[in-house]
């Protein structure tokens, strides 16, 4: 193996995926093993196609169902992670969800629900995983799902919950960087713009038609244009990016 090949490699490593039984996670999962992790995949309903896949190209995986929400259910899917593979290097805390309502029309119920999955959900998962590092002494690389929407305020669909998630998500992660620093465990946030996923190739036309002008690359990120990124962000190739959030987003966020 070259120098640069080592730089990315993720061979001997186990990373946690939530949220990988379709879409983005499931991408993500797939190139994770593909790099050389063993995966685990973490979801409310299972994600045996994703392990079948990995399993089918030669790479170790398996799922467990926990609700990421639920301290207790991350507490004990980590705690059987740690024993049927031996440790925890990598999480890429990727499941979430978005509800486009008017603020008027929202329920605070929903309100509450977008912060729970997307903020507190990615908390108490990168929290048990801190954790765990922390105890085992691994210098761990943890990745938290944000968005562009952290960033900026999409148009035309109005979704003040879905935005202010993810801009907590961003300095959550920029807070846990700081505070996890001193053990070598990094803590950086992805951001993706639009891309061809079931949460927003389902979005109404309408929509969509409004994005396409606004987005400089004049067309949606396709998921394995995250792959890299992550693989960055979770190999020793990125050993002194902390706190950092990577926007990967066709320059949408630039104008």
């Amino acid at each position: 193996m070259s120098y640069l090949d080592s730089l990315f490699s993720l061979k001997g490593k186990v990373a946690l995926v939530t949220g990988g039984g379709r879409g983005i996670g499931q991408v993500v999962a797939l190139g994770l093993a593909n790099a050389g992790a063993e995966t685990v995949i973490v979801s409310r309903t299972g994600a045996d196609e994703t392990v079948a896949q990995i399993q089918k190209a030669g790479g170790k995986a398996y799922s467990l169902i926990a609700d990421i929400t639920n301290e207790k259910a991350v507490d004990a899917a980590l705690k059987e992670i740690v024993s049927r593979s031996g440790a925890l290097h990598i999480v890429f805390n990727n499941a979430g969800i978005c509800i486009h309502k008017d603020t008027l029309d929202a329920s605070i119920a929903e309100w509450r629900e977008v912060l729970d999955i997307n903020l507190t959900g990615e908390y108490v998962v990168a929290r048990a995983a801190g954790r765990l590092m922390i105890e085992k002494g691994i210098k761990g690389s943890i990745i938290n799902m944000a968005s562009m929407s952290g960033s900026i305020v999409n148009i035309p669909q109005w979704q003040a919950s879905y935005n202010a998630s993810k801009a907590g998500v961003i300095h959550m992660t920029r807070s846990l960087a700081v505070e996890w620093s001193e053990y070598g465990i990094r803590v950086n946030s992805l951001s993706p713009g639009y891309i061809a996923t079931p949460m927003s190739v389902d979005t109404p036309k309408e929509l969509k038609d409004a994005w396409m002008p606004l987005i400089p690359a004049h067309r949606m990120g396709k998921p394995e244009e995250l792959i890299g990124a992550v693989i960055y962000l979770a190999a020793d190739s990125s050993g002194y990016t902390n706190g950092s959030d990577l926007i990967v987003d066709g320059a949408y966020v630039c104008i």
